[in-house]
């Protein structure tokens, strides 16, 4: 990785720990006990032991750019479109990488003009050689500053979607809904 898509992740991994804040056990969140946006259960899974209030921002960042970056291939994107990568890491960490390499599939192909631009992909929430070849091809039909710009809106489209449906399915994400609307779409 070269110093500047170094100087991203870390940028955005300082910003997303400044939003996530610290120590915070909502009764209404399902994850439970989480520190810096980390749940416990993805602590224990990554090695932490201590106490979910004493999590080190450290090791909460090193967890951030390995499950949430490098292996969704999000650095890939960056190579192509940073605001995407950006869109697609935040969405990743509140959603599930899964969840984020979905929206992207699922926008590129509704953005494939019937597959004239490219092969509509499989939306299997893994960013491959596929995925990227066809955000290439994107960029090349759409240009990649309009084209980057329609590809945010799908995505927060999306996302803002999802937020909404976890609200109307669960009563109790309502607590979280104005949150997720007021810090995650739009604000990259």
């Amino acid at each position: 990785m070269d110093d500047d898509q170094t100087d991203g992740v870390e940028r955005l991994i300082d910003g997303l720990l400044e939003r996530e804040g610290g120590y915070v056990n909502h009764p209404a969140d399902r994850g439970g006990p989480t520190c810096f946006g980390i749940t416990e259960a993805v602590a224990r899974a990554h090695g932490y032991r201590g106490a979910m209030a004493h999590l080190p921002q450290d090791e909460a960042a090193a967890i951030y750019r390995r499950l949430y970056w490098l292996r969704p291939r999000f650095d890939q994107v960056e190579t192509r479109a940073a605001r995407v990568a950006a869109e697609l890491f935040d969405t990743g960490v509140n959603m599930g990488p899964t969840v984020a390499a979905t929206f992207l599939q699922r926008a590129l192909t509704a953005l494939n003009r019937n597959g004239k631009d490219f092969a509509d992909l499989v939306p299997d929430g893994r960013v491959g050689p596929a995925t990227l070849a066809a955000l290439d091809a994107f960029f090349i039909a759409r240009g990649k500053r309009g084209g980057e710009t329609v590809l945010l809106r799908a995505l927060e489209a999306l996302q803002g979607e999802r937020y909404l449906r976890l609200a109307e399915r669960r009563p109790a994400n309502e607590a979280f809904l104005y949150g997720w609307l007021a810090n995650r779409i739009g604000t990259l």
